[in-house]
């Protein structure tokens, strides 16, 4: 039977693994001896799944440094466990001090929310971005589709309401209250020219104002 194209790649992935390995091992030769023995991340990072996003690369951080969580659309979704379980896990067991909702343009979950086909399952999933829309309807109504500007923005709107999410839980509030940590931050990624952008998103004033509703852990 002939090789298949992609046989041949899942094969590199092994032989560029033990290359990996002893590069690591050449500049460090503990380097997985003290991988092993402990994670300590700074950063828990909740991003998109798609396949040109990959956390550590984009920031340029080592294995260790970030604790990841990735769906389509980089929802944070209050029914969701699992992701509400990373969320809990990073904080009160990781002690992560910033938390990051990364999206990114050119996001095609995104992009499916502003259409209103019937996408089956994922009609619940994406939901919540077109929640987004209704909230932000004038402004984004208000906007070109023409250019991607619309587009562009609700990604941006997106990744802020995710942020808000996050704030609502309890053990981001209670942990905040009892050590000023983690800090809450949205980052969108430009697929286009590889650069990461700080939504600059006032963690402290939208703690305030989810804190008029949403007060748990006091």
């Amino acid at each position: 039977m002939p090789t298949k194209p992609y046989d041949a790649l899942y094969d590199k992935v092994f032989v560029n693994n033990r290359a990996w390995v002893e590069a690591r091992k050449a500049a460090d030769p503990h380097f997985f001896e003290h991988l092993a023995r402990e994670q300590t991340p700074t950063f828990l990072y909740i991003g998109c799944s798609d396949s040109r996003v990959p956390a550590n690369e984009i920031m340029c951080l080592e294995p260790g440094d970030v604790f990841v969580h990735r769906n389509i659309a980089n929802l944070v979704v209050n029914t969701d466990a699992n992701g509400q379980s990373v969320i809990q896990f990073a904080v009160e067991h990781l002690n992560v001090k910033h938390i990051v909702v990364c999206g990114h343009y050119g996001c095609g979950g995104v992009a499916k929310a502003m259409e209103s086909d019937d996408l089956g399952l994922l009609n619940g999933w994406l939901r919540e971005v077109r929640d987004v829309y209704r909230l932000h309807k004038a402004e984004l109504r208000a906007l070109p589709v023409e250019g991607g500007a619309r587009y562009r923005r609700l990604v941006e709107l997106n990744i802020i309401e995710q942020c808000r999410n996050v704030i609502k839980t309890s053990w981001v509030q209670r942990a905040w209250m009892n050590t000023g940590y983690p800090q809450v931050h949205g980052w969108v990624y430009d697929l286009h020219e590889g650069l990461l952008q700080d939504l600059r998103v006032d963690f402290e004033a939208e703690l305030r104002q989810v804190r008029e509703i949403y007060a748990l852990g006091d």
